[in-house]
């Protein structure tokens, strides 16, 4: 029974990579369900499945801004049957704190899926009509102003530290774990500001919310009325977080050939489209080998942020702790 053991065991491992995927792959969202994240990939999940053959079942994992992932990515088998969405922030944490993982190192990148649209959202009968006078009444009130975002260190988190730091406004920041109830605070009026991604669609076009301004490099198709922080006098503030696919470092190049050919098919297609435009988002592909390059751009840009916020841990203090 022994040497039959040892053999099943081998076989398992040994699975060619022509024969994956043989059951369902887990893909795990480092948010919570029901936000704009948690549906637009069940939905990818959903379409890349009927291309694999294979149910993609997503497995929420909210919290720590969205690093959770990166745990999970690392204690998981390198066989293809677990990946993760890569939110922005994991290449953001390890120069913040330390760590159990490395993203770079721990992470193989399969596809770069889209980027998200960012804004400033209050209540629909607020007495802010923009964001400059959002600023001057914290101006006037210091330490009065409350700003909800999807967590510490996320890119709404920073995108709002930088506009206040330019100003010389302090605030008092509640982080969220998720957009769902970071918006219902807003729209319920128990939270005087929101910065988040385009999860504040829905509330917006329904009249609950008022848009100020957007974080995009130029002013949205969706709400062309509406101006980018950029062009209210930030220049440095444009921001709009890639996210996409990864897998555990060592999966057989073979298979994140098959997952990211079945996910790029999936993003293309036209009830993947349909949904990410409902929050004013589109298509932005890299393949394998593109993305790996643009992570780590991105990683070094990130250091830069951090640093030039003064919001980087000294570099003895930060890092992956094994």
């Amino acid at each position: 029974m022994a040497c039959c053991g040892v053999g099943i065991g081998s076989r398992v491992q040994a699975q060619p990579a022509s024969a994956f995927p043989s059951r369902p792959v887990t893909l795990v969202v480092p948010w919570p369900a029901g936000g704009a994240t948690d549906l637009t990939m069940r939905i990818l999940g959903d379409i890349a499945g009927r291309h694999l053959g294979q149910p993609v079942v997503v497995e929420n994992r909210p919290g720590a801004a969205g690093t959770l992932v990166a745990t999970a990515l690392r204690a998981a088998t390198p066989d293809g049957y677990t990946i993760g969405q890569l939110p922005l922030t994991l290449y953001r944490f390890p120069f913040q704190q330390k760590v159990s993982w490395d993203p770079l190192r721990d992470i193989t990148p399969v596809i770069q899926i889209s980027g998200v649209t960012f804004g400033i959202v209050v209540p629909a009968d607020s007495l802010f009509q923009s964001l400059p006078e959002l600023m001057a009444w914290a101006r006037a009130h210091p330490g009065s102003l409350t700003v909800g975002s999807t967590g510490i260190g996320t890119t709404a988190h920073l995108a709002m530290e930088e506009i206040t730091a330019a100003e010389g406004v302090s605030y008092i920041h509640v982080p969220y774990k998720g957009t769902a109830d970071q918006m219902l605070a807003v729209a319920g009026k128990t939270l005087m500001v929101g910065v988040n991604s385009t999860g504040f669609a829905p509330y917006v076009d329904g009249g609950k919310l008022r848009l100020l301004a957007v974080f995009s490099a130029q002013r949205s198709k969706r709400w062309p009325q509406v101006p980018t922080v950029k062009e209210l006098g930030y220049a440095n503030a444009v921001h709009n977080s890639p996210y996409g696919i990864g897998a555990p470092v060592g999966t057989d190049v073979a298979i994140v050939r098959k997952l990211h050919d079945a996910l790029k098919l999936a993003m293309f297609d036209p009830q993947h489209l349909l949904e990410i435009a409902k929050y004013d988002q589109e298509p932005d592909y890299l393949g394998s080998a593109d993305y790996a390059r643009h992570l780590q751009q991105m990683s070094a840009r990130e250091r830069m942020l951090l640093a030039r916020l003064g919001l980087a841990v000294a570099p003895g203090q930060t890092g992956t702790a094994r």
